[in-house]
């Protein structure tokens, strides 16, 4: 039984003419659950029920919590979800939907995070929304069916929340032998950990985010985000909130698809032209879509 599914992969023509090369969407925004975590949640949720989980609890700002909701419900493996105070209501009824049991704790992640870790038993087996080898494993798949469309990729860009999506492309470019091609990977300026980080030298936590994109607004970046980004081939970028919205509101002119802006800042490079590439250059970027967007959210 199918959870994630393969998603498109569509050559973009008013992009390609905006950046002078040939841009390639990866529309993970086409999951069931409308983001690119169906594919990790679906790959840890199986093999844990293989385990003879009794259950899962996880937790999330939105996307992740949806796809584990998801994951369970097809498993038939009973979910619950913790969210902290931030969490939009329209993510909170998406998880409910899915018919998982929604807990609202603390005003940020790490606390609802911590809350869930203590609901955890020997039966009921805990899903990181982001730091686990599993789920990379599952986001690794993303290469590989670009691969088998025929294109291979010069340059990858890709959002990073709590950085599971750059663990699993990176782990992905390895397995094809794609390693030294450059990633582009891109926060906004109140949801830096990843380039606070960087600039340390060190993982860091951030004292607070902010903004729009909520869905990356995870206060540090797991260790093996950090280690992948450390290579001389990835590009840490920042951009605003406005530029994210831009960018969304953008695309869905161009292609006809809402996504959320934490997958607007990665549009948003080409759009705002802040990178150049040459003609002869495939350029992947990741649309890892966004399970609770709204019109009325990208109007503010």
């Amino acid at each position: 039984m199918a959870i994630s599914i393969s998603t498109p992969l569509i050559h973009s023509l008013p992009l390609s003419q905006q950046s002078g090369c040939s841009v390639w969407l990866k529309m993970e925004s086409s999951q069931p659950t409308g983001s690119f975590k169906l594919r990790s949640a679906a790959h840890i949720c199986r093999y844990y029920a293989s385990q003879n989980a009794k259950a899962f609890v996880s937790s999330s700002g939105g996307n992740a919590g949806i796809a584990v909701a998801h994951s369970g419900r097809k498993l038939g493996v009973p979910v619950t979800v913790v969210v902290p105070e931030t969490t939009s209501a329209r993510a909170r009824q998406l998880i409910e939907q899915e018919g998982a049991r929604l807990v609202v704790h603390g005003k940020v992640w790490s606390e609802a995070n911590d809350y869930a870790l203590s609901l955890a038993t020997d039966e009921i087996f805990y899903i990181h929304p982001f730091d686990n080898p599993l789920l990379w494993e599952g986001i690794s798949t993303i290469v590989d069916e670009v691969i088998n469309e025929g294109v291979r990729p010069d340059a990858v860009i890709l959002s990073v929340g709590g950085g599971s999506l750059l663990s699993g492309l990176a782990q992905g470019l390895e397995k094809h032998q794609l390693s030294h091609i450059p990633v582009y990977a891109v926060e906004t300026y109140g949801t830096d950990s990843l380039n606070a980080s960087l600039n340390a030298g060190r993982l860091v936590r951030l004292d607070s985010v902010s903004g729009i994109a909520t869905t990356l607004a995870a206060s540090q970046v797991c260790e093996n985000a950090f280690k992948v980004a450390c290579r001389g081939n990835v590009t840490s970028l920042l951009v605003s909130d406005e530029e994210a919205t831009s960018a969304c509101r953008r695309f869905l002119d161009d292609h006809r698809v809402l996504t959320e802006p934490a997958c607007g800042v990665s549009l948003s490079l080409l759009y705002d032209r802040k990178i150049r590439f040459s003609p002869t250059d495939n350029v992947l970027v990741i649309v890892c879509g966004g399970a609770s967007v709204t019109v009325e959210s990208l109007l503010g």
